[in-house]
């Protein structure tokens, strides 16, 4: 393997730093697979080294890619190494994640190239098990620890994978999902983001009977519109449209369409612990059970499933899904918009949760569900850090925050209050440390208090 491939391997003190801090010390996989700069971080040469560890491990796969410009580069790579170590690949073009993971059940394994919300320069690489969930946290380190080794072996020509493509996953994530969820008439107005999920949203709601007016539901790599994350402040033409068209409600896709978030019929953003909260109502109606969320989620979730046990979990989806697993959970998710529904799969599925929305919204407008719901006060930020001092700065963090109240290191550092809490954790694809606090009252207050102590700590 090339040098500047290689994986550098970290001294003892550093990996002890990071694991306390549940960071763990892998140097490819983040919180949500491999993801970086496209040819920068992430090349054609390390896409052919994890095609060909994967390869070597796995007789049979199926890949596909979101619209991103680097994406097609990646997977023509990815198929590359698979094939030369003996692998059968399927390919089965541009689809949404969950439409790949929801594919991976016919194989040994799938294979995304995807960077999910993450603007277009960006590109990665997420594997994924034939039950829907993401590669676990000892799959990941195996594939690292096999490429630092170069350990795989190519097969001799007459061995080689058989490469074929397929065009049938969307239609069966689509049947998959009518089957579960019921018909309505709602208009709604859908905001693809010029991402994956213009393949299939557009379409199954319009099956589910439902009017459908899109927004950039052209595929486009360069995410002309708007940035792929579908956060407030990214979704001014959405909630402008909701009310322009008098619609009842709002939908939003990022770039590969497994997170999915709302906007009610009066033009209002849905917050993420929101629609945890009224996900979780309807998953565990008449039925106590576990609920299994991050630990940057609000105290809302827990006060609205009353007699449901929270389980919080490391951020990443990746995490949220092996607590569902080892929990028998119910049902779980991430503020971030992503909502697992462990019946039908262990990915974050923005389609299905698209259409369960509609469903339950045929009932009650999503304004009257989000009125009934406990709130509090949340503000959220982040502040720019190098990968190589996220160890050093969450100590440093650590030790200015133990005295303000009982301290967790479930995933960065959060830090319990009489009146609320505050999490200062490392972001698991960006260079960044995300700040979040929660209060019954005097939110600001706490969040300032956090961001000036963060502060100090990356000086």
């Amino acid at each position: 393997m090339p040098e500047n491939l290689k994986i550098k391997k970290q001294d003892n003190l550093e990996k002890k730093t990071l694991e306390n801090f549940g960071m763990g010390y892998m140097k490819l996989f983040g919180s949500s697979g491999i993801r970086g700069i496209a040819n920068k971080e992430i090349t054609p040469e390390l896409a052919l080294n994890v095609g060909l560890v994967l390869g070597s491990r796995k007789k049979t796969a199926v890949i596909g890619r979101d619209p991103r410009v680097s994406a097609p580069m990646i997977e023509h790579a990815l198929i590359a190494g698979m094939t030369a170590t003996g692998c059968a690949v399927t390919e089965i073009g541009l689809v949404s994640t969950p439409t790949l993971a929801y594919a991976s059940r016919e194989y040994e394994c799938g294979v995304m190239v995807t960077a999910s919300h993450n603007p277009s320069e960006y590109v990665g690489i997420k594997l994924w098990n034939p039950d829907g969930m993401a590669f676990d946290s000892a799959q990941q380190e195996e594939i690292e620890k096999a490429i630092e080794d170069a350990d795989f072996s190519l097969v001799p020509w007459n061995l080689i994978g058989k490469f074929e493509e397929d065009g049938n996953a969307i239609r069966a994530h689509m049947n998959m999902i009518k089957k579960l969820v019921g018909s309505s008439s709602l208009k709604v107005v859908l905001d693809c983001g010029c991402g994956a999920g213009g393949t299939i949203t557009p379409y199954l709601l319009q099956e589910l009977g439902c009017g459908v007016i899109t927004l950039n539901a052209q595929p486009d790599g360069h995410f002309p519109a708007r940035n792929p994350e579908p956060n407030d402040e990214n979704l001014s033409m959405l909630k402008k449209a909701v009310v322009d068209f008098g619609a009842d409600l709002g939908i939003a896709h990022d770039g590969d369409a497994d997170r999915m978030m709302a906007v009610d019929e009066k033009g209002n953003f849905v917050s993420g612990d929101e629609m945890l909260a009224i996900f979780g109502l309807y998953e565990c109606s008449g039925k106590k059970g576990t609920v299994v969320v991050p630990v940057d989620t609000s105290m809302m979730v827990g006060d609205s499933l009353k007699g449901s046990e929270i389980v919080r979990t490391r951020v990443g989806d990746v995490y949220v899904a092996e607590g569902i697993k080892k929990c028998g959970a119910i049902y779980g998710g991430e503020p971030s918009g992503s909502w697992i529904f462990p019946k039908i799969s262990y990915c974050p599925d923005g389609i299905y949760a698209a259409a369960k929305l509609v469903e339950i919204v045929k009932e009650k407008k999503l304004s009257k569900l989000r009125e009934e719901l406990p709130r509090y006060a949340t503000k959220r930020g982040a502040l720019p850090c190098a990968n190589d001092k996220k160890a050093e700065f969450m100590e440093k963090v650590k030790a200015k925050l133990e005295p303000m109240g009982k301290v967790l290191d479930i995933d960065g550092i959060r830090v319990e209050m009489d009146n609320g809490w505050v999490l200062i954790r490392p972001s698991g694809t960006e260079a960044k440390v995300r700040i979040t606090a929660e209060a019954r009252e005097n939110v600001d207050e706490i969040f300032e208090m956090a961001e000036k102590l963060a502060k100090e700590a990356l000086k």
